[in-house]
């Protein structure tokens, strides 16, 4: 049986600079995309020939990446994900990676019906209707029908990693963000 491969990540240097460290670790391992969660807000980022763009590039209501405000910080794509958290004072990190460890995919909906893609900065603000919340998403591969309503609506892929205690009983031992996609279907279930 395949297991996840989890490495623990230095942070020593998060504090003095957290777009530099994260900007490394993205290149160092292959990494895509960036989900931050803030005292002030959501963050979402990409990085883009070894940078990092967030979402505050194409939307005023998201607010920037601040080391100060920051609670958690995930970086993710197809090859893996980092986690950093903050725990008793100090920051941890952690890489996940998954070769071919057993796993369910899922694909989680994301807010928004309708969209506006800001392709030179790789973001799309998402908004629902009349609600008027928005968020701007890293990712710009969404067809439009008329009114600039989603025509699939965007979901967020995930992993849940499957494991089994000692009677053979199993249970989802983490879960990681992997990509995004308009595509609803789940192909295969687990694998």
């Amino acid at each position: 049986m395949n297991t996840l491969t989890r490495t623990p990540i230095k942070t020593d240097t998060v504090s003095a600079n957290l777009k530099d460290w994260l900007e490394a670790q993205a290149q160092q391992h292959q990494l895509t995309y960036l989900l931050a969660h803030a005292d002030d807000g959501v963050i979402w980022g990409h990085f883009h020939q070894g940078h990092l763009c967030t979402s505050n590039s194409v939307l005023r209501e998201s607010p920037p990446l601040h080391i100060e405000t920051l609670q958690q910080c995930r970086i993710f794509g197809q090859e893996g994900e980092i986690l950093l958290w903050k725990a008793d004072g100090s920051w941890k990190a952690g890489l996940v990676t998954n070769a071919d460890a057993e796993r369910i995919q899922e694909k989680q909906l994301l807010l928004g019906t309708h969209g506006n893609i800001y392709a030179s900065e790789g973001f799309t603000v998402l908004w629902d209707g009349a609600q008027g919340l928005k968020h701007a998403v890293p990712f710009t591969q969404i067809k439009f029908q008329e009114n600039q309503k989603l025509a699939q609506p965007l979901r967020l892929l995930v992993h849940h990693y499957i494991d089994y205690d000692q009677d053979g009983l199993a249970r989802i031992t983490l879960s990681r963000l992997v990509n995004f996609t308009t595509d609803s279907t789940v192909k295969g279930g687990a694998t």
